[in-house]
């Protein structure tokens, strides 16, 4: 385990008392930030607007924004390959089922004004030792949790608990790191709030699926009370056919054909569920997690819908003047953001955390990082056209790159904030 890392874990509690608070808390820092490249020293000096800004607290001091930036390309590779992690599922397991282009494992994102951090699996597994973490949302969420899994396996293999705790193990997954006392989770939570109807785990296509948007999903909310962390992310399930009910009475619904029921936007039915998500956090007595919302991530189909014969052939990253994101895909993004700085203002009446994963631009210049046809459907057992869930090694590890980014960043400023109180 790196050393470095042992200092910052175990200094608070061997701190003398007669030592300056100030001191030491520099000593912190310098021992925080030798983990990361030098450049995140500097302060920017200038603000890169993309269209989807990082919202930072006010400052007179300016900060790096990590989301903002460039693909660049990294000759060196991904960090593991479909050899070294026996976990990737064959739905993204694209080198499996035979692509032929290597190019799109090759590209790091490049922040602007100073580095994102490589993912150190060592340091992370050292900062949840002892805690828990779990996704919560659609299958591109556990897509990421399935990343996650192939960062940590050159440093430790999991144990399969799954079926410990559900039934539907391809759903409802849970791992346990026994060395550090880890467990993590994905809870299948498609709309985070109550569904019901249309087979959702059967996919069914054209059937409509009941929301009730005031109500959340026990599916997650029953057991997250038990969690350390908990990443939140939901979006392509909202363009299906959906009947809303709020208050137990029908609102409305969204393609659902029917001249008889009003017809309300997917804008609101998603920000409703975001709403009942959120608040429902910060209601729970016993909840003491750090909350983070992955914002939405958009599909690349080309050529046609997902059902039409739309693909995704790219092999290379959209240019920032390539391809811009369309509107109604910048409207999830917003909804969900505003849904998360109101939950944000709350948390920190009631000592509760709410980051912002701003990944939506970043993502969306990635076309090139889906299975496409070279990944087997986890229910047909066949090749599909899937331009919605990322290959494994591929652009969704850089998630899990701002991840451990922000949690270094949190441990840190708890720790400060630990030790100015004690002054």
């Amino acid at each position: 385990m790196n050393f470095q890392l042992i200092q910052f874990f175990t200094m608070e509690k061997t701190l003398d008392k007669t030592v300056s608070i100030k001191a030491f808390l520099l000593t912190l820092s310098l021992i925080f930030i030798s983990s990361i490249p030098l450049s995140l020293l500097k302060t920017s000096h200038s603000r890169f607007s993309l269209p989807l800004p990082f919202p930072f607290p006010s400052s007179s001091e300016k900060k790096c924004d990590v989301f903002t930036g460039k693909w660049v390309p990294y000759p060196q590779g991904p960090y593991y390959s479909n050899e070294t992690c026996r976990l990737i599922v064959d739905q993204q397991n694209c080198i499996k089922f035979g692509r032929p282009d290597t190019e799109f494992m090759k590209w790091r994102w490049k922040p602007h004004d100073c580095e994102l951090p490589l993912f150190d699996a060592a340091q992370f597994l050292e900062i949840v030792r002892g805690k828990s973490m779990a996704f919560v949302g659609d299958s591109v969420g556990r897509n990421q949790m399935e990343s996650l899994v192939c960062l940590l396996a050159h440093e430790a293999y999991p144990l399969d608990i799954s079926r410990n705790s559900s039934a539907d193990v391809n759903y409802f997954k849970r791992w346990f790191y026994a060395d550090y006392n880890f467990t993590l989770a994905a809870f299948w939570s498609p709309f985070l709030v109550k569904s019901g109807g249309a087979h959702i785990n059967g996919h069914s296509i054209n059937g409509l699926i009941s929301l009730y948007l005031d109500e959340p999903d026990e599916a997650w909310t029953n057991e997250i009370e038990k969690f350390d962390y908990v990443i939140i992310s939901v979006g392509q399930w909202f363009f299906r056919p959906l009947l809303f009910y709020e208050a137990g009475r029908l609102l409305g619904c969204h393609i659902c054909n029917q001249n008889n029921i009003t017809s309300v936007s997917k804008y609101y039915a998603y920000k409703m569920a975001f709403r009942t998500a959120f608040r429902t956090l910060l209601s729970l007595k016993n909840y003491t997690g750090m909350t983070f919302l992955r914002t939405f991530l958009a599909s690349h189909f080309e050529n046609g819908d997902w059902d039409k014969g739309g693909n995704c052939p790219r092999t290379k990253p959209f240019t920032s003047n390539e391809m811009k994101l369309q509107e109604f895909n910048k409207e999830f993004y917003w909804v969900q953001v505003e849904e998360l700085r109101e939950a944000e203002e709350k948390g920190k009446k009631i000592g509760l955390t709410f980051e912002l994963m701003n990944t939506t631009e970043i993502m969306w210049m990635r076309p090139d990082g889906h299975p496409n046809g070279y990944g087997h459907s986890m229910i047909k057992n066949a090749s599909v056209y899937d331009c919605v869930h990322w290959c494994l090694p591929g652009p969704i590890d850089t998630l899990n790159e701002f991840l451990l980014y922000l949690m270094k960043k949190d441990v840190l400023l708890q720790l400060k904030a630990k030790l100015m109180r004690n002054a």
